[in-house]
């Protein structure tokens, strides 16, 4: 499916979020720059939007962009993306520590399990390293979610579908984000599966949440 959409995906992100996009994952590297990383790995990287944003933005930095699509990863490489590495984000190519930052944007929803996911990205993390996750989510003003949601499954897919040819790739997108846990379920899930100090920060009404947390130490 993602390998079916790769060479439309980035222009039909830009056009489905209306450029928002750009936005926040400006806000995320932002995030990520304050912990002065020296390893980065940028999981589920895709076409390597945020992996690029974090090598330009993060200067000195090693950032390795993993995906299992070698479709996207060929477009990741194109775009300026150094280090890339086809990988299952269930049973990652890396040794125990080995980054002192995970970065995940709008991938941690298409996970199989989620909770085995967030323990994998915990067991290649050093001891103090940091996660953040950028991922879409229902705002909490009911108004706000009526509407969000007449768009996600009455607009999107079919304006996907004109920019795509894939409309039933978009048709998924709407029930991933219904079915993603968001708010202080997230956080829950996070601090259950390797991690402390979680918190949230929604962005753009609550369309996306970034959420941030440490490695837990033990």
């Amino acid at each position: 499916m993602f390998g079916a959409v790769a060479r439309r995906y980035d222009f039909a992100n830009h056009v489905l979020s209306c450029g928002c996009d750009f936005y926040w994952r400006k806000r995320a590297a932002d995030m990520v720059a304050a912990w002065r990383p020296q390893k980065i790995l940028d999981l589920a990287t895709g076409t390597g939007d945020l992996a690029i944003v974090l090598q330009n933005r993060i200067l000195n930095t090693e950032i390795t962009g993993a995906d299992f699509s070698e479709e996207m990863l060929a477009i990741a490489r194109e775009k300026g993306l150094k280090n890339t590495i086809l990988a299952d984000l269930l049973a990652l190519p890396f040794a125990s520590g080995s980054f002192d930052s995970v970065t995940i944007a709008f991938g941690l929803r298409n996970v199989q399990d989620w909770s085995k996911a967030l323990r994998e990205i915990a067991r290649v993390l050093c001891r103090q390293g940091r996660l953040l996750i950028l991922d879409f989510s229902l705002p909490r003003s009911a108004t706000l979610r009526a509407v969000y949601r007449l768009y996600l499954h009455h607009c999107l897919p079919f304006v996907a579908a004109a920019l795509t040819g894939k409309k039933s790739a978009y048709d998924y997108l709407a029930d991933s984000i219904e079915k993603f846990p968001g708010g202080d379920m997230m956080l829950s899930l996070i601090e259950t599966n390797g991690f402390t100090d979680a918190r949230a920060e929604p962005l753009t009404g609550g369309i996306v949440t970034i959420y941030t947390a440490a490695r837990s130490l033990n």
